[in-house]
């Protein structure tokens, strides 16, 4: 009996363990009256959401080019075609989430992308470099196959934290192609820099020439004021 009794609460143990992050992650939640709705605007949405079913209407872009409205829905990248940088810029814009995680259970990132190359396409090449409402930043890349340039992201005392879920919260993010380097400013402050070569690379970027805009994770909302490009 014992030999069972001891079985049975190990069991039980176990089933009381957290579960892996993996089995955590919410579901897409879907937009109601998605879509897009800024003129000369388009977007798409990750490849594991699109195999899933959902498609670009389950996310929303509305507002206008100098204060966009993000609702997703699964994660989205929004571009302008005509939103083109070259050589050497700074592509910056102001995030702010309203009310942080009011769309979700944990922090989701948003930020800007450069470096767009085929977007919408299956050859798309791109890099961005975003910001959570906790404090944390990651920065990452589609190529080839995604790939990641700090991990699952890290903390960096520049990066605003909320309040409280609920309560606003506001980032200035810049992206910068100098020379021989990119980096990433959060608030002023750079806290991720990349030499070019490692970058612009088989399976990585296919330049750092190209199609810049926006990058917001799913069931996250929030607003983009001032995304403009200026050069140095």
């Amino acid at each position: 009996m014992r030999p069972s009794f001891a079985f049975a609460v190990t069991v039980a143990a176990v089933c009381l363990l957290p579960r892996p992050a993996a089995a955590q992650r919410e579901a897409n939640r879907a937009v109601q009256g998605g879509g897009v709705f800024v003129p000369g605007w388009t977007g798409r949405i990750d490849a594991q959401a699109a195999r899933a079913g959902l498609s670009l209407k389950d996310a929303k872009l509305s507002g206008s080019p100098d204060s966009l409205h993000v609702t997703t829905g699964p994660a989205v990248t929004y571009w302008n075609p005509k939103n083109v940088a070259t050589g050497d810029y700074t592509v910056t814009a102001t995030f702010t989430e309203p009310k942080y995680m009011n769309l979700n259970d944990h922090p989701h990132p948003y930020g800007i992308v450069i470096a767009g190359n085929g977007l919408g396409t299956d050859h798309e090449s791109l890099l961005y470099c975003a910001a959570y409402g906790n404090g944390k930043f990651i920065v990452r890349g589609f190529g080839p196959r995604t790939f990641h340039l700090n991990g699952g992201g890290e903390t960096n005392a520049a990066v605003h934290k909320a309040a409280a879920p609920g309560t606003p919260v506001t980032q200035e993010i810049a992206m910068s192609v100098q020379g021989d380097s990119v980096q990433c400013a959060i608030n002023g402050t750079v806290v991720a820099r990349y030499a070019k070569a490692a970058l612009v690379t088989s399976g990585r970027l296919t330049s750092t020439d190209g199609v810049y805009g926006i990058r917001f994770a799913h069931n996250t909302e929030g607003f983009v004021t001032g995304l403009k490009v200026t050069k140095p």
